[in-house]
């Protein structure tokens, strides 16, 4: 929702010489429809179902990075299969933020209220807790795309060096937004 995801994962991309997918993308090749035309022909409810599909096919990538929409990180069962394969990086910044970089976009079916910012709000509360499950949590606030994907490589590249390849195979990155640090999200992004 509005936090850089596809941007940065197709910088990330590009920098690692890795394959990028966006979610919704593929979520709409399935569909052959847009994301707005699946949330008003066919309901939040298919449209969730079709992210679980995806999730479920994601498990086999590698050398990808991975770019979700803000409802597929939400939820469980998404999360924990691409953190099977996947540093999964969460991208956040505050409702009021998110509000301002989302009014620029039009295809944003869950926006589509007389009070969007108060939408933001709601959905950051609902998703919080499986968003803190990320592997790493980046403020974007004030930063620069290119800024956010260094920040992400020094991730990747420090645990590829930890790791050695246990439990994370891939290069997937995941990425989401949460409301400020002082609402317990941790940032660490430095």
């Amino acid at each position: 929702m509005a936090s850089g995801k596809s941007t940065v994962g197709r910088i990330l991309a590009e920098r690692l010489g890795f394959a990028f997918v966006d979610t919704d993308e593929l979520v709409e090749q399935r569909a052959g429809k847009s994301v707005a035309a699946i949330f008003a022909e066919d309901g939040e409810e298919k449209f969730r179902e079709y992210e679980r599909q995806v999730a479920a096919e994601l498990v086999h990538r590698r050398n990808t990075v991975i770019a979700t929409g803000g409802g597929f990180g939400a939820d469980p069962s998404n999360l924990a299969s691409l953190k099977t394969h996947a540093l999964v990086v969460c991208l956040w910044a505050s409702p009021e933020i998110l509000h301002e970089r989302a009014r620029r976009l039009e295809n944003r079916p869950l926006l589509q209220v007389p009070d969007p910012l108060r939408r933001i709000r709601e959905l950051l509360a609902k998703r919080t807790p499986v968003y803190q499950q990320a592997d790493v949590l980046i403020n974007t606030a004030g930063r620069h795309n290119y800024e956010v994907a260094q920040i992400v490589l020094r991730h990747f590249h420090s645990m590829r060096t930890h790791d050695a390849g246990a439990g994370h195979h891939g290069a997937g990155a995941k990425k989401c937004q949460l409301p400020p640090s002082d609402n317990g999200a941790r940032d660490n992004s430095q």
